[in-house]
């Protein structure tokens, strides 16, 4: 007997999905547990196997079409069965191109310009000219003139003999011969162009979830310059030992998770009818990708050295960098770190991802003359940004937990302990 296989939900956010390719065709024998096909979820890219066994019927999208969950997929059975009646009563949704079939850029389109109006209008001297060349013009309209940008040349005087006095200057208004210079204008045309790519299911709920988030959650924003100085030498002794590897931003994750433990409000969550405090602390951290923002999300990070936090989040970002991460992996988050400073960004400010409570943004250490002991010195510094839901985190919430960030980065042998 024939099954029908539809679109999967394969996270809990996910709305509709995208057939990124087929790895059985039409007419295939199918076992339980074979991969089907690759499908583009919100947050990944997921094989998706079977549960049915039987022949490859009938394909329902083709590679790169999208639909709704629960659309119709595919039909599985045995070889030869009618499943025309099947597909006549399934009421499956018109699925909606995601790509095009032979690329996913959209054909290049142009847009002829209109060749250019020429100018051939004169533009007459005013009488404040005299025959010399000369503008005739109180001291007094020159300093007007100058201040507001004036081409004396181009103001009419109603002064004695054409002399330009204050007022023309003060009521003097630009014509559209004016703006016109005497000489012949060059005639420039050309075409404009651009490309079009389809929006992808992950750049679609990026853009859902980020619009959400500003205009939902009351942001505010708290800014606190670090001095890198011990930092950067503790991370040279660190990596001097055989097989570790300690970067910056893994001290940051792990200085954010101890603040964590003892600012607990800012690991808060809001829901519309109560607040969280989380005890555990879980830390997203930002990896940047073709199509937009992944949150991988380190567990228990509190609990972590420096180096395991370090290979934990080396290898998921290049798992997500390959769409090989799965959903779970990217969910549970209670805070979020997005650093920037490799980019060489002194400072930024980041959208929360809800339903956490905040977000930090981390900038890149710049060195610069600071103050010390009286002196003025060569330093490093680096700016952190956090970035606070008023409704959870007060302003002198999100500075205490700043300020003991501040210490465990500035002291990194509080965080071997």
């Amino acid at each position: 007997m024939a099954e029908i296989i539809t679109m999967p939900r394969l996270s809990d956010t996910m709305t509709e999905g995208v057939v990124a390719q087929w790895l059985k065709k039409v007419g295939d024998k199918i076992s339980e547990g074979d991969i089907l096909a690759e499908i583009e979820t919100d947050k990944a890219t997921m094989e998706f196997e079977s549960f049915n066994e039987g022949t490859l019927l009938y394909i329902g999208l083709k590679d790169g079409e999208s639909a709704p969950v629960d659309s119709l997929l595919a039909i599985i059975g045995e070889e030869g069965e009618d499943i025309d009646a099947i597909i006549k009563e399934f009421k499956v949704s018109a699925p909606s191109i995601s790509k095009a079939t032979e690329d996913t850029k959209a054909p290049e389109k142009t847009a002829e310009i209109a060749e250019p109006i020429k100018v051939s209008e004169t533009v007459q001297a005013p009488v404040s000219i005299n025959a010399s060349g000369r503008v005739i013009a109180s001291p007094l309209a020159k300093k007007i003139a100058e201040e507001k940008g004036i081409n004396l040349a181009t103001v009419s005087g109603t002064g004695e003999g054409g002399r330009i006095v204050k007022s023309d200057v003060e009521n003097y208004v630009p014509t559209a011969a004016s703006a016109v210079s005497a000489v012949s204008v060059p005639i420039v045309s050309g075409k404009e162009s651009f490309e079009e790519t389809p929006n992808s299911q992950m750049r679609k709920t990026i853009a859902r979830r980020l619009t959400e988030s500003k205009f939902t959650a009351p942001h505010y924003y708290l800014m606190l310059e670090i001095n890198m100085d011990n930092a950067i030498e503790s991370r040279r002794l660190i990596n001097e030992l055989p097989d570790i590897k300690v970067s910056f931003n893994d001290m940051v994750v792990k200085a954010s998770a101890m603040a964590l433990k003892k600012h607990p409000k800012v690991n808060s969550q809001w829901f519309e009818d109560r607040t969280r405090i989380n005890h555990h602390v879980n830390i997203g951290v930002a990896v940047a990708v073709e199509d937009g923002l992944l949150v991988p999300v380190t567990r228990f990070t509190d609990q972590k050295s420096m180096t395991q936090i370090g290979a934990e989040i080396k290898d998921m970002a290049t798992r997500a960098k390959s769409k090989k991460l799965t959903p779970a992996e990217m969910e549970g988050s209670t805070f979020t770190v997005s650093n920037l400073g490799m980019f060489g960004i002194s400072e930024f400010t980041s959208i929360i991802n809800q339903p956490n409570s905040a977000i930090l943004s981390v900038g890149a250490i710049i060195e610069k003359p600071v103050v010390k002991n009286g002196e003025i010195v060569v330093g490093n510094t680096m700016k952190v940004t956090l970035a606070c839901d008023h409704r959870t985190v007060d302003g002198a919430t999100g500075s205490a937990f700043l300020q003991t960030l501040k210490q465990f980065i500035e002291n990194p042998v509080t965080m071997l302990a």
